[in-house]
């Protein structure tokens, strides 16, 4: 196996790419790190492992410069940690991680090229005077990721998914305790009687009041930020994304009041952002309306079966029938 590295991900095939990336999720399919990769706040290089002509493992490798997420900053996430440079490893925004590697590798070189991986990310932190860490990696791989680095993983808190079984809103209703449909099935009542004009949107139609809403939402968990400020970062995630992103809207005498922004990536739909213009809701339950009813409506609509619903709000989330799964945080070797 020859272990290269290269600069800018567009130098790799997307197919190739994605054949490793299509169990791990849409942050860390080509498109999504293609529009991540001009971050002024890291400089970033992708570890690639080669077979032959096949590649079987790849790995983002991020030296931090400056972290604006502190839910990305080791030193806050992790007892006893010290502020030093990092270099994170895998995925960069999202909260799910894992290392690729080819589903078809057999053990013994499933190992070896994970170790290739574990050892670029070390390379490049010694020669940047660094620690590497890979943050929120699956349940799934944490346990052989933590191996190939030697290290113990400490838990980071946890990821929500929701299977949606048969083909329609009504099946996946079918699924749940009888007090809980019932529930849902209110929501939706009061929802839908409340009046809201309903729009699905391409996200470069709506950043500026979608970016005003997100504001309103950060400032309510205690992250005040300006709405010009989550207008940009939306404008520039619709360019990095080519508008692939789908917002559902609920508006109100012509505004915007709430909306939710999700993706479309390998039969999911990926909550990406959610926010709201709280003092003219209509106390209709939007919240639950525009996170999971209605992206679970348009994921039964075009033929997917999951929603990636995130770390939040896990007890209404499981109360709606997601599983939670923990995330992981290991050191690198």
């Amino acid at each position: 196996m020859i272990l290269t590295h290269v600069h800018d991900i567009t130098e790799v095939p997307a197919d190739r790419w994605d054949a490793l990336a299509a169990q791990a999720g849409f942050y860390l399919s080509h498109r999504w790190l293609a529009a991540q990769q001009h971050d002024p706040t890291a400089a970033v290089r992708y570890a690639l492992v080669h077979d032959q002509d096949r590649l079987v493992a790849a790995a983002p490798l991020y030296l931090v410069d400056s972290e604006p997420n502190a839910l990305y900053r080791v030193h806050e996430l992790i007892p006893g940690r010290t502020p030093v440079r990092t270099v994170l490893a895998g995925a960069r925004r999202g909260y799910v991680n894992a290392p690729l590697l080819h589903p078809g590798l057999t053990p013994g070189r499933r190992r070896e090229a994970l170790t290739l991986l574990v050892a670029a990310a070390g390379t490049l932190a010694s020669a940047h005077d660094a620690q590497p860490w890979w943050l929120y990696v699956t349940d799934a791989a944490a346990a052989e990721l933590a191996e190939a680095c030697g290290t113990t993983p400490t838990r980071l808190g946890q990821d929500a998914h929701l299977t949606l079984p048969g083909r329609t809103f009504d099946d996946y209703l079918a699924g749940l305790p009888s007090k809980r449909r019932v529930t849902i099935r209110r929501e939706r009542r009061a929802f839908a009687e409340a009046g809201y004009e309903l729009r699905t949107l391409r996200l470069s139609e709506c950043a500026d009041a979608a970016g005003a809403l997100l504001a309103q939402l950060q400032a309510r968990h205690g992250h005040p930020a300006a709405p010009d400020d989550m207008a940009r970062l939306l404008r520039a995630q619709a360019d990095g994304m080519a508008d692939s992103g789908v917002v559902r809207a609920a508006y109100a005498q012509g505004r915007m009041v709430g909306f939710s922004l999700f993706y479309r990536h390998a039969g999911t739909n990926w909550l990406r952002a959610t926010g709201y213009d709280y003092a003219r809701l209509r106390g209709a339950h939007e919240y639950f309306n525009l996170v999971y009813y209605l992206p679970a409506e348009d994921a039964y609509a075009h033929g997917g079966g999951a929603l990636h619903l995130g770390m939040e709000s896990l007890r209404a989330k499981t109360l709606r029938g997601a599983v939670a799964s923990p995330l992981w945080a290991i050191e690198g070797a």
